[in-house]
């Protein structure tokens, strides 16, 4: 464990313009990814996806963050909550996937929980001289919205996620990602390591070859701009043509003017939020390790407000959706490669190029992460 520590330290300790990949060890190394659970998801903020997906009282969603079963949902008085998602009788989960309930209950014994957390009531528990209704409630968890984005973290220390990404809100304040509405979300489990999936999308060197069925085409090296990092994120532009006429600014956004109608932002949050981002589409990836050779996707994105107000809205999201179901087969087949390669007893890092900036900044955060005291 600590060779692969110390490997990464070594790694991220040159200047960017003589830097290699992450060694291969920090993603095959089952002790390394059990530290990543420690000093990283057990401690970071966790996007859960959109807040515009859990609207209604009783809307919910469910998570294992750090091996911790998580329900985030929204109460009767509006509010988005996050709890723990294990009844406080014999431990079952209680709820699963996504959807709606008027309350809690366990599928093992029936304990039944307000949206609140609170129990509501426990069948045959008359008889236990011990047993306090009111002695029970969910333990809750730190939940916080953020230009649309919903963020959970077991860490009681940890900064709000406004301060955390204030820089990224000053950066694309304008394209007002808040209005953005989801219209599609999806979850899938690919055979490669969680930081392989991120590393591929915050670097766009890999569109004209992995992706040259699809949007390679659209994608000049040449205009890609890729500047240092900040400690929460990193970020690389791109810009984009009429081709892909979503991609623009819609005739009716006044916000965005000069070249920010056709920019397209390529977010990467920290730990694991990666969001593209332009003035007519966003569609994003949420990822969560499930071992080190398989990842945990929630996959989703929709249209900005002009959009989805258009008259040609479902046109438009049937071509957006197409294009982004085909550019994720073109990525799931690189990433899986990559794996593969990474278990070779051969496999070494080679040298970056300038257009993989983020990619050494997030190798920076992740050893920073594994070098920080409990």
């Amino acid at each position: 464990m600590e060779d692969c520590v110390a490997e990464l330290q070594k790694s991220v300790l040159v200047p960017f313009e003589q830097a290699r990949a992450m060694p291969p060890s920090v993603y095959t190394s089952q002790d390394f990814l059990k530290r990543e659970i420690k000093d990283i998801f057990s401690k970071d903020w966790f996007c859960v996806g959109r807040s515009s997906s859990l609207k209604a009282a009783g809307d919910y969603v469910t998570l294992d963050l750090a091996d911790q079963p998580i329900v985030v949902l929204r109460d009767k008085a509006g509010h988005l909550k996050a709890m723990s998602n294990v009844c406080l009788h014999r431990m079952s989960t209680l709820l699963e996937g996504r959807g709606n309930t008027r309350s809690i209950v366990c599928p093992y014994h029936a304990w039944t929980y307000n949206l609140d957390g609170s129990l509501r009531g426990a069948p045959a528990m008359t008889h236990n001289d011990g047993f306090y209704k009111k002695n029970y409630k969910l333990p809750q968890i730190r939940c916080e919205e953020w230009l649309g984005w919903v963020f959970v973290t077991l860490n009681p220390q940890a900064k709000p996620v406004s301060e955390e990404l204030s820089k990224v809100e000053a950066l694309v304040g304008d394209y007002d990602m808040s209005s953005y509405a989801e219209t599609f979300y999806e979850t899938h489990i690919w055979n490669t390591n969680w930081k392989v999936l991120a590393e591929n999308f915050m670097e766009s060197y890999h569109l004209p070859v992995c992706h040259a069925g699809t949007i390679g085409g659209l994608s000049k090296l040449d205009e890609m701009i890729c500047p240092p990092g900040e400690d929460a994120f990193n970020y690389h532009t791109i810009l984009k043509d009429d081709s892909l006429k979503i991609a623009m600014a819609h005739p009716n956004n006044t916000r965005l003017e000069g070249e920010r109608r056709r920019l397209t932002y390529l977010l990467a949050i920290y730990p694991s939020l990666l969001i593209t981002l332009t003035p007519g589409y966003f569609w994003y990836l949420t990822l969560h390790p499930h071992g080190v050779d398989h990842v945990r996707i929630g996959f989703g994105g929709g249209m900005s407000e002009d959009y989805v107000n258009d008259k040609n809205a479902q046109e438009n999201f049937t071509k957006l959706k197409t294009l982004l179901d085909e550019v994720n087969v073109e990525d799931k087949g690189c990433t899986e490669k990559v794996y593969r390669g990474l278990c070779s007893q051969v496999a070494k890092p080679g040298h970056l190029s300038h257009l993989e900036r983020p990619n050494y900044d997030f190798a920076c955060y992740i050893n920073e992460r594994m070098q920080r005291a409990d």
